[in-house]
């Protein structure tokens, strides 16, 4: 896929985003625990800081991304989210690493990759594909909650909360990563190439080398291009299509239908029984 297209894709996924649905497919048909409200509400709808000191990781994650900070990637790239927020730029999402917050090494079944953090105003809340209560589905997210309904037919969620926020997929084991974890408003991919990804690669590499067999959901090209951090013999590798609608229903493999929810869930299943 040509890079100009994903893009494309990215803005026009602000722009379609349709008005709030009365209910939205379950969050994988789990029981709700009270970890789901450990991500708490964010205090804002943008990022106020460039120290990293602010934005808090669970302990597991910390050595990693301290590591990365007192890298020459991760010092240049502080320099520039305080270069664009000293101009006045607005930044989303408040919390760039709440993937990192919200779901430990040692709690992570699942991997979704994402690649940037949605453009529009409030819509951002640090996961991949994951909107704040009561914001207006984007057209990714409307095709995920699809394809979860026709896989494992569960019952919808509540609208507006949790609508379409994935907090409780995360506080359940699902690291939702994008790949870069700022984005300025209007401007997808503007954060691109500045440095975020030498650390979600990273992040990507730990959980591939860790002890425990996991589930990746690549959707995309861009996901699927990080395929050569993970062994298959290993883990579980499920790739589709992206769910944008410009690539949904197209082959070769179509992400409606894919079956990804129920292939993931019999997988774990499986590892538990052996």
């Amino acid at each position: 896929m040509n890079p100009g297209t994903r893009w494309r894709r990215c803005s026009s996924e602000a722009r379609r985003a349709g008005p709030p649905q009365a209910s939205a497919p379950p969050l994988w048909g789990a029981a709700r625990t009270r970890s789901a409200e450990r991500g708490g509400r964010l205090t804002s709808d943008r990022l106020l800081s460039a120290d990293p000191a602010d934005w808090p990781v669970a302990p597991g994650w910390q050595a990693l991304v301290d590591e990365f900070f007192a890298s020459a990637a991760g010092r240049q790239l502080r320099d520039f989210l305080r270069e664009r927020l000293d101009a006045g730029a607005v930044v989303f999402p408040p919390r760039p690493l709440r993937a990192l917050e919200l779901t430990p090494p040692d709690a992570v079944r699942v991997v979704i990759l994402g690649q940037d953090p949605y453009h529009g105003r409030g819509q951002a809340e640090g996961l991949a594909f994951s909107v704040a209560p009561g914001v207006a589905l984007p057209p990714s997210l409307r095709n995920i909650f699809k394809e979860l309904s026709r896989d494992l037919g569960t019952p919808p969620p509540a609208f507006p909360r949790p609508g379409g926020s994935l907090v409780k997929w995360a506080t359940q084991g699902v690291l939702l990563l994008n790949t870069c974890l700022t984005v300025e408003e209007g401007q997808p991919a503007s954060h691109a190439g500045r440095g975020w990804e030498v650390l979600t690669d990273a992040v990507i590499r730990h959980v591939a080398q860790g002890p425990r067999p996991v589930v990746f959901m690549l959707w995309g090209a861009h996901a699927q291009s990080k395929r050569a951090f993970i062994d298959g013999s290993r883990h579980k590798l499920l790739m589709a299509n992206h769910p944008s609608p410009l690539s949904a229903l197209r082959p070769p493999v179509p992400f409606i239908g894919c079956g990804h929810f129920g292939q993931a869930r019999a997988w774990r299943d499986a590892q538990k029984s052996g």
